[in-house]
């Protein structure tokens, strides 16, 4: 017949699609446990790695055009995959009860090293950059949250972040992520009101509506995640695990916290918010350890997959001048979690223990990058490839130099397990 020619072509193409894209997601992997394991050797984190795979991914399109509509529909589920594996991982991690229970102790340097990094960010980007309203409001949130896990993992090296400076870490920067939550969720309710520029009294009105809307929304939501967490996770997972009987719990974990992160989008909200308050909901489960450790292996095959995409969409065409732009950006993180944590801690903790918690507080990654590529998605008038490459380039940076700091001052200052003033 006729047309069984140009089928049989069509087909014979969309299957060598599906084979290259099956053999490009294998060498991705191999890559990243290769690339993965050299920057940890060198003390490093893998997240760097995984970005310049995405970029490499990205420099082989340009020169060999592989890259179809279904490859870039296949690499954006797997980003949302990481995304979700990303935050449920810090929600997981979390510890709500007893933050709030040492909330005094830390408010006063979460409070400061917020409101300093934000207008640190803010304020490069409006005055000095010359940017718009909208985009320095995505660059001030996108400065707000640490990456903690990367001085963290420092301090467990050296033995020392069971210091009471250490605990002092662990929680302002999950005060951190919880505040990067919040404002994921009013940064992306609020910016469509923002577009139109001017800023007048009825505008103001409508986005101060809308804000208390979103924080009653993720209010209605926390609720709902406690609610599971308390009368139904155990029940649910353990009625699951007797259906067969040495089966590991992670499936129906994973199906659970996608559920909810799922729920989370259709309130309006996005999946990271979704994400974070499932893995919240399971860190208060008696087997937390247990669910932790067997996350691991799916956290680890999945979250990799949002970094590749972060460098999927760094535009090399916008390189040059985002690396300008983001080396001020970056000189704008440092100095903001610097002055703004070492401010209010200086009066605890001596100028030491103030400057050791500044510079642990420097590297921007998850959370910045997720409020960044949000930007991205709207527009050009919100984040334009070359701020949203700047800022990549903000993360890859913060997150090399930290450690290499951190490391140092730790060797220099070492932190009495039982605390002490330095």
């Amino acid at each position: 017949m006729p047309g069984t020619g140009s089928n049989g072509r069509a087909g014979m193409t969309e299957s060598s699609d599906i084979i290259l894209l099956t053999f490009v997601v294998g060498l991705i992997l191999l890559a990243v446990r290769l690339f993965g394991s050299y920057l940890k050797r060198l003390g490093l984190p893998a997240l760097v790695a995984f970005i310049l795979i995405g970029v490499i991914l990205r420099a082989s399109h340009y020169q060999w055009h592989w890259i179809t509509s279904e490859c870039e529909d296949v690499f954006e589920f797997l980003a949302k995959l990481g995304l979700v594996a990303l935050l449920f991982r810090i929600g997981l991690e979390s510890n709500i009860k007893m933050l709030f229970e040492r909330l005094k102790s830390a408010s006063f340097i979460w409070i400061g090293n917020i409101v300093i990094s934000f207008l640190a960010g803010y304020w490069t980007a409006y005055y000095l950059l010359d940017l718009n309203l909208v985009p320095s409001l995505f660059i001030g949130s996108a400065m707000v949250a640490t990456s903690v896990g990367i001085s963290v993992g420092i301090w467990k090296e050296a033995e020392q972040l069971k210091s009471r400076r250490g605990e002092i870490l662990t929680d302002v920067a999950e005060l951190d992520d919880i505040t990067g939550i919040i404002v994921i969720a009013v940064l992306f309710s609020i910016v469509p009101f923002l577009k139109q520029g001017s800023f007048s009294g009825a505008l103001f009105s409508e986005v101060l509506r809308e804000t208390g809307l979103v924080l009653l929304k993720l209010v209605l939501f926390g609720a709902i995640c406690v609610l599971f967490s308390i009368y139904l996770e155990q029940r649910v997972v353990s009625y699951f695990k007797n259906l067969q009987k040495k089966s590991e719990p992670i499936i129906v974990i994973a199906g659970l916290g996608i559920v909810l992160a799922s729920l989370a989008g259709l309130l309006g909200f996005s999946l990271a918010i979704g994400a974070f308050f499932a893995g919240a909901a399971f860190s208060r489960d008696p087997e937390h350890v247990k669910i932790d450790a067997a996350f691991s292996p799916l956290y680890s095959f999945l979250s990799p997959f949002f970094f590749i995409g972060i460098g999927l969409k760094v535009a090399l065409a916008s390189l040059s001048g985002a690396i300008i732009v983001g080396l001020i950006l970056t000189v704008a993180a440092i100095f903001g979690k610097i002055i703004g944590t070492c401010t209010p801690a200086v009066f605890g903790e001596g100028w030491k223990g103030a400057s050791l918690l500044g510079v642990s507080m420097i590297p921007r990654a998850e959370i910045a990058l997720i409020i960044m590529q949000k930007g991205l998605a709207l527009g050009a008038w919100a984040v334009s490839s070359k701020l949203f490459s700047a800022m990549v380039f903000v993360s890859a940076a913060t997150c090399i130099l930290t450690p290499f700091a951190v490391r140092a001052m730790l060797h220099k200052w070492p932190q009495a397990q039982t605390g002490g003033a330095g």
